[in-house]
């Protein structure tokens, strides 16, 4: 009985590890940290160089607010854009900075984000390994809903393509019981050419929507969903939004055409 039962447990101790890895990671709802990403940079035709920045919030659901401050932090300049809302899971292209052409290979720029009492940070510097085109911001864009891009083969993709162009509101300010309207419009250049799906339903156009970048109170867009695709005009998203508190607060539309997006923000100051 006594090596049964030894053989048993010897037999669990093997198993345990393939159990594991055929669960897969632990998923969390909330109370996980963020960890600020570095995402790579592009070189710029002035000489200048960009440096793109995402995230990865482990939660599921949970939303997390972080203020600008020590606990969002970016170094050189405390305040490069970076987001202060969190939605849940992996973000990409979130926010980019210009550095000059005389940054050195070597030097780093920094986002510190603390959340839940974890600080994590993003360091980006000019590593060869870390170049990014516009073919790898799209096909990494494409593991991010809200980017909209449809992550096309490098040799499938339409290298004239620019990003829609982008107008809307102006910065408000309203009261924290009234609704705000707002408008934008995405203006691209008719590239990538559609193509229909075998029930002829077009598969390239601009689509539209919007996120709230910076803001601790609840915000409610309506509609909250992306517009269809729009192909050959311009593609204009009008949204009422409602605010749950006071403060100041950031809007994001981000326009897709499938390839490439682009982003449009609206500072309100609710009262």
């Amino acid at each position: 009985m006594k090596r049964f039962v030894v053989l048993a447990l010897a037999c669990c101790a093997l198993l345990a590890p393939a159990l594991r890895a055929q669960v897969g990671p632990q998923s969390f709802a909330r109370g996980q940290d963020i960890s600020p990403t570095f995402d790579g940079w592009e070189r710029n035709a002035d000489g200048t160089f960009t440096l793109w920045f995402g995230y990865y919030n482990r939660n599921t659901e949970e939303e997390i607010d972080v203020p600008l401050g020590p606990d969002n932090t970016f170094d050189p300049g405390g305040d490069r854009g970076q987001p202060t809302h969190f939605y849940p899971s992996r973000k990409w292209w979130v926010f980019k900075t210009i550095v000059p052409a005389d940054w050195p290979a070597d030097r780093r720029a920094v986002w510190t984000l603390t959340t839940h009492g974890k600080t994590n940070q993003a360091k980006g510097w000019l590593q060869p390994e870390w170049e990014v085109d516009t073919d790898l911001i799209s096909k990494n864009g494409a593991r991010d809903p809200s980017l909209m891009t449809n992550g096309t083969n490098a040799l499938d993709q339409d290298h004239e393509n620019r990003p829609p162009v982008m107008a809307g509101s102006a910065a408000q300010t309203i009261g924290v019981s009234d609704t705000l309207a707002l408008t934008v419009t995405a203006t691209d250049d008719g590239r990538p050419k559609p193509v229909p799906d075998p029930e002829g339903r077009l598969q390239q156009g601009v689509r539209v929507r919007w996120i709230v970048y910076r803001g601790a109170g609840a915000v409610r867009f309506d509609p909250d969903i992306m517009s269809g695709r729009i192909y050959g005009k311009p593609a204009t998203l009008a949204t009422r939004v409602r605010f749950a508190a006071a403060g100041a607060y950031r809007l994001r539309a981000i326009a897709s055409d499938g390839q490439a997006f682009s982003t449009y923000d609206v500072d309100v100051t609710v009262k």
